[in-house]
């Protein structure tokens, strides 16, 4: 079966080996915390790519080589502190880049050549030599602020991809929709005041970072407005993510129409996840993926890009990411998800009126785009 879009794939062994240390999943050990391993590993990185190769999906695939990303390019977004400051604490064989954010000796190449591979797949998708592209690069980073690494992030790769976008190719208007189950605040932060950027993040209430990715939080200035926040409720499944999609996220999109679409992607809102209490299936995110291709081939030529966030259990994340991958191309391989089953059969899979509340709220972010 021939693909019906041309997608392109970035993927190195080097974003393996980011090294984030003994942890407890994301705290430090010490007693009483025994020393396991953290939850931001190669794991899941590793084994989707492998799914890719033993499904045959990697045939069908345009293979991307990332580069490194240049410090002006990082610079757009964050400090010259905080760009010395991980260069620093990589040199010195390790440490922390801001708030849980570990890394290792090498860590700070590897990052810059995990914001490069995002530069990379952008660049393809703008250019035209892909359709769309899927940047499977770690460390992630769409909880880095302009100041400090967070939350597992060291530098902001959507962001710095969407800044290329508008400053290097000349976009007027941008799009995040961001579907990992945590706030995407830093790409938030990056563009709260730029009406040249609309930020949609869709996570679960109140998970991480604390106090963040709330309905008021509109963006400011110029940027009012442009900043779409829909937190759902944990326990949140197929039926609520769905409904979120169809009556905010590509209302807005066809409202703002954007000359690109960024997906900072994490499979972290999967059920079973260890860092989120939400259900969702690879059959949905199959769909949520169909819908963002229909909205960008109405808006922009079908310009999608997605780089690679969260998701932490890795039996589960190389399925979802397969079904990315087929949606994306056009491909269906004859792999089947054997968690589906259980995922689906899932108790409160429907969407239930206190989630539909929740969708309603986040509605009201609609006033400006569509007035």
């Amino acid at each position: 079966m021939a693909a019906t879009r041309k997608t392109g794939f970035v993927c190195h062994e080097l974003y393996m080996w980011h090294n984030t240390g003994n942890y407890a999943g994301p705290l430090p050990y010490g007693n009483p915390i025994q020393p396991d391993t953290h939850a931001e590993n190669p794991e899941t990185k590793r084994r989707f790519r492998n799914l890719m190769e033993v499904s045959g999906m990697d045939q069908h695939m345009t293979a991307l080589r990332p580069r490194m990303a240049r410090d002006e390019e990082i610079l757009r977004f964050h400090t010259p502190e905080h760009l010395e400051r991980v260069k620093t604490v990589s040199a010195s064989g390790g440490g922390d880049a801001g708030i849980l954010t570990p890394m290792g000796a090498g860590s700070f190449e590897i990052a810059m050549l995990s914001a490069g591979g995002c530069l990379v797949a952008l660049e393809a998708v703008l250019s035209g030599d892909v359709d769309n592209a899927y940047a499977l690069v770690r460390p992630p980073g769409h909880h880095a602020v302009a100041d400090a690494g967070m939350g597992f992030c060291l530098f902001g790769n959507a962001a710095i991809a969407g800044f290329s976008a508008l400053e290097d190719h000349g976009l007027q208007r941008i799009a995040f929709v961001d579907w990992d189950v945590h706030h995407g605040n830093g790409t938030q932060s990056a563009f709260y005041d730029d009406p040249r950027a609309l930020t949609i993040s869709i996570h679960q209430d109140n998970c991480f970072p604390p106090d963040s990715g709330h309905v008021h939080e509109r963006g400011e200035s110029a940027g009012e407005g442009y900043n779409v926040n829909i937190p759902l409720p944990p326990g949140s499944g197929v039926g609520a993510y769905e409904a979120a999609f169809e009556q905010v996220v590509i209302p807005a999109l066809d409202a703002y129409q954007p000359e690109v679409i960024i997906v900072p992607s994490g499979f972290d809102a999967g059920a079973y996840d260890p860092l989120g209490r939400m259900q969702m299936t690879s059959d949905s995110y199959r769909n949520l993926t169909s819908l963002l291709l229909a909205a960008a081939d109405r808006h922009c030529g079908g310009r999608l890009l997605m780089t690679h966030e969260g998701g932490y259990n890795s039996w589960t994340v190389p399925f979802f990411g397969l079904a990315v991958m087929e949606t994306l191309s056009g491909i269906r391989t004859s792999t089947e998800d054997p968690f589906l089953p259980l995922h689906a059969g899932l108790g409160g899979q429907s969407l239930q009126p206190h989630q539909q509340v929740a969708i309603d709220a986040a509605k009201t972010s609609l006033d400006v785009l569509i007035p």
